[in-house]
C-alpha cells in the first residue's frame, strides 16, 4: 500500500513539473489555440490611406493589385465588368490583329468564402465560366454544358483572381510605370472617392543587381514562341494616359479607364512591334446580394476525361468489355497466325 502511495505521489510530483515547464505550456497554448483567419481577412482589415496613394508607391501598388477576395472582404457583394482590348501592329502598321476580351465578377455575401460568378469571353468565340455556390463549384466552357467539380483543388479561386486582375495585369505588362496624379473627390454608385489622372511614369530604379547563373535557354523555338519571348525581353512603355477612381472608405478602385502602348525598338528584334491596350472596369452594385443559385442542368464530376473511348465512340467502333468473343474489334482474329515475338531469330 506505501509503494501505491510514492508512485502516484510521483507522478503527481512529475506532472507539476511538467505543467510548469514554459515550453510545453507554450506549445499547448499553440496547439489548441483557434485557428488564425485566412491571410487575405488581415489584409482587409489593414488601413490603406487612399489620399497617399500618389505618394506612396507602397500603396498605389497595393491598391491598384488588390486581390479579388480581399476586394470582397472590404466591400461586400458586388458586381465587377472590364473590358480589355489588345492591338498588335507591325513597323508599317498594315495588318493590326485585334483581340477584345471580357470580364465580369459577380460576389455574393461571405467575404472570402462567399458565392461567386465568374465569366471570361473574347472577340474570337472562346470563354469560360465558373460558379461556386454554397461551397460547390460548377464549370464550363463557352458553349458547353456546366460540369461539377467536386474535387476542386483551387481552380474556382484562381480563376476569381484571374478575372479581377485586369489592372494588376495591365500595370505588370507596363512594368509598374502607372503614375497617379490626384484629381479631387468625386461621386461613383453613391461611394466618395478620390479620382487620379493616370500618366506614364519614370523607369523604376532597379536595387543592386544580384549575381545569378546564366539563363537556360531553349533552343530550337519556333518563330511565334521566339517573337513573344522578344516582346516580353525587350518590351518598352511608350505612352499612357487614363483615370482611376479610389474609394475613400474602403481603397478599392471603383472604376478605371487606362490607354497605353509598347513598343519593341527595331534594333532588338528582327521586327519591330506595337502593342496598344485599353482597359476599362467599374465596380457597381454594391452591397447588393445576387442570390446566387446552383445551375439547374449539370453533368456529374468525372475521374478522368474518356479520351480514346470517346474517339472510339465517334466513329462508331463499338468497346471491348470483359468477356467479348474473339470477333471483338481489337481481338485478334480466330485462325490468324500469333505475332512471332520480338526475340525469336536473333
Amino acid at each position: 500500500m506505501g509503494s501505491l502511495t510514492k508512485s502516484a505521489a510521483l507522478a503527481l510530483v512529475l506532472a507539476a513539473a511538467g505543467c510548469s515547464d514554459p515550453v510545453d505550456k507554450a506549445a499547448k497554448a499553440r496547439i489548441f489555440s483557434a485557428e488564425d483567419p485566412p491571410k487575405v481577412v488581415a489584409s482587409a482589415k489593414e488601413k490603406l490611406p487612399p489620399e497617399d496613394v500618389a505618394d506612396n508607391p507602397q500603396v498605389s501598388r497595393r491598391i491598384l493589385g488588390m486581390d479579388a477576395a480581399e476586394v470582397t472582404e472590404r466591400l461586400g457583394p458586388h458586381f465587377f465588368q472590364s473590358t480589355l482590348s489588345y492591338e498588335w501592329a507591325g513597323p508599317s502598321g498594315n495588318n493590326p490583329v485585334k483581340l477584345t476580351e471580357t470580364r465580369s465578377f459577380r460576389a455574393g455575401p461571405g467575404g472570402v468564402n462567399g458565392d461567386f460568378h465568374g465569366v471570361l469571353e473574347n472577340s474570337r468565340d472562346q470563354g469560360l465560366e465558373v460558379m461556386r455556390v454554397k461551397g460547390q463549384v460548377f464549370a464550363r466552357n463557352r458553349y458547353g454544358p456546366y460540369r461539377q467539380r467536386l474535387r476542386d483543388r483551387g481552380m474556382a479561386e484562381r480563376t476569381r483572381t484571374e478575372l479581377t486582375g485586369a489592372i494588376r495585369d495591365f500595370d505588370s505588362l507596363f512594368q509598374g510605370r502607372i503614375k497617379l496624379t490626384p484629381a479631387g473627390t468625386v461621386t461613383h454608385e453613391g461611394r466618395t472617392a478620390w479620382k487620379y489622372n493616370v500618366s506614364l511614369g519614370a523607369p523604376q530604379e532597379g536595387g543592386t543587381p544580384q549575381k545569378m547563373p546564366a539563363a537556360f535557354t531553349p533552343k530550337n523555338a519556333d518563330e511565334t514562341t521566339k517573337r513573344r519571348a522578344n516582346f516580353f525581353a525587350h518590351r518598352l512603355p511608350r505612352s499612357l494616359e487614363g483615370e482611376v477612381l479610389v474609394d475613400s472608405a474602403t481603397s478599392v478602385v471603383l472604376k478605371a479607364r487606362l490607354d497605353g502602348r509598347i513598343g519593341v525598338p527595331q534594333e532588338k528584334t528582327p521586327e519591330a512591334a506595337e502593342l496598344r491596350m485599353t482597359l476599362e472596369s467599374s465596380l457597381t452594385e454594391i452591397g447588393k446580394d445576387p442570390g446566387l443559385q446552383p445551375p439547374q442542368d449539370f453533368l456529374p464530376d468525372a475521374d478522368k476525361p474518356q479520351g480514346i473511348a470517346d474517339a472510339l465512340d465517334h466513329f462508331g467502333i463499338p468497346r471491348s468489355k470483359p468477356g467479348d468473343s474473339a470477333a471483338t474489334p481489337g481481338a485478334t482474329p480466330a485462325g490468324a497466325p500469333e505475332p512471332e515475338d520480338e526475340g525469336e531469330g536473333n
